[in-house]
């Protein structure tokens, strides 16, 4: 394929050498007269292992070259590759006066060329720039319309410095976000010599992807570098013990709690926060991102209660009480604190949970229910039908596989708040039916 790559910084050098290994025609394309002139001389502008000599080989194979004129590359290609930096602006907000311009620019040679020709982003940008933002903007500036005569996609990359080339053969998979399936199959021709998974979405979820991936890796440095400074406050190996925090690969290594879902609760999370944070603080160390945890998560019962607030309705039926579906433990479930939110501020409540009944409490539960929500059994009832009958708001709090009923037997009119994505396939066919934080 014929592939113009803007933008000869770190991940356009890299993506050009090795596209151009694959058997692509490649011309990169930089402002910059020096990276110019270097890579056409089979040097790389960048300094990255194993790249000085791939560029060197792809220029003397003339698969691989480079031009300051956008008139030319446009012409001589058929897909362009966005690989211009997205740096952060005094703010924090992210500066697009690079993709801008390029897009601009790439839009404007447009103007002369009666091909299709199909644009993939590679900057990483803010879920929604492509659409919102990009689309309009080759539009206006190219005098033609999406899917008549140009094309976008956005491709992130995952390219790690010191390891690129190896990252570009070897990525964990291929992401590409469309708006119509001929781009994604383009782009799947384009990587076809890569042995990845190759997926597709559409432009935001891929967006997103990028940010949520990135965002992560610093959460998992932090949370290491903070639970290493506390083993190092109390001389115990940091190491060591993450080596035996990684050999659980069912909940710490895993897809576990990655699911958006309500906020967490039950005997042992917050309990052990809590307890953590104070040894620490006895040690004199401040443990920033430990400490914001739970913070973050009232926070996101506070979200619960603002959208059950925001429907409007006094009669509220909530499913579920314990912490999770299977379980009767009620201590620091974060819908016992939702509900006793809601009747705090005068609503109407039914909850129906199995598995919490007042004559089976005892204990812990039973003191935590009397001290939290002295009026429970007034609020219990013994079936769906309960709820149904009474309430114009239903909440679903946990997973228990009984309440997915609920949707045959609601009425239409029946507001439905999901905190859990208990009906993840077909939520669309629900009227009045709305998730949390999805």
């Amino acid at each position: 394929m014929r592939i113009s790559i803007f933008g000869l910084g770190y991940v356009g050098t890299v993506t050009s050498a090795c596209f151009a290994r694959l058997g692509h025609q490649v011309i990169g394309v930089d402002v910059n007269a020096q990276k110019v002139g270097l890579l056409n001389d089979g040097k790389s502008p960048i300094v990255e292992e194993e790249i000085g000599e791939l560029v060197l080989q792809q220029v003397r194979n003339g698969k691989l070259r480079a031009t300051d004129n956008i008139d030319e590359a446009i012409a001589n290609s058929e897909i362009s590759l966005i690989c211009v930096g997205t740096p952060s602006s005094g703010n924090g907000s992210l500066s697009l006066h690079s993709v801008f311009g390029v897009c601009k620019s790439i839009a404007q040679a447009l103007r002369s060329k009666s091909e299709d020709h199909l644009i993939v982003v590679r900057s990483t940008v803010v879920p929604g720039t492509v659409n919102r933002q990009l689309i309009p903007l080759i539009e206006r500036e190219s005098n033609k319309a999406l899917g008549k005569g140009f094309s976008i996609c956005f491709n992130p990359e995952f390219l790690r410095e010191g390891s690129s080339v190896k990252d570009f053969d070897s990525p964990p998979f291929t992401i590409v976000g469309v708006r119509d399936q001929a781009s994604a199959e383009k782009v799947r021709e384009l990587y076809k010599d890569i042995t990845a998974p190759f997926y597709v979405t559409n432009l935001e979820v891929a967006e997103t992807v990028k940010y949520a991936s990135n965002i992560y890796h610093a959460l998992k440095i932090s949370f290491a570098n903070e639970l290493g400074s506390y083993c190092k406050s109390l001389g115990i190996d940091s190491h060591e013990v993450m080596e035996m925090f990684f050999k659980d690969t069912k909940l710490n290594i895993s897809k576990a709690y990655l699911r958006p879902g309500f906020a967490f609760g039950g005997s042992c999370l917050p309990k052990d926060l809590r307890a953590l944070l104070y040894h620490a603080k006895s040690h004199d160390l401040s443990l920033p991102l430990l400490e914001s945890v739970l913070p973050s998560n009232e926070r996101h019962l506070q979200r619960a209660v603002e959208m059950v607030l925001a429907q409007g309705k006094r009669k509220i039926g909530v499913l579920g009480l314990s912490f999770k579906a299977g379980t009767d433990d009620l201590r620091e479930s974060p819908l016992v604190l939702l509900t006793e939110t809601l009747l705090g501020k005068g609503y109407e409540l039914r909850v129906f949970d199995r598995d919490v009944s007042m004559a089976r409490l005892m204990g812990g539960n039973k003191e935590y229910i009397e001290k939290e929500i002295p009026h429970l059994s007034s609020l219990l009832c013994r079936s769906l039908d309960e709820i149904v009958d009474f309430a114009e708001v239903i909440v679903i709090g946990n997973g228990n596989r009984e309440f997915a009923s609920i949707f045959d037997k609601r009425k239409p009119e029946q507001i439905i708040i999901d905190l859990v994505r208990l009906l993840p396939d077909n939520a669309s066919s629900q009227p009045n039916y709305f998730g949390l934080c999805w």
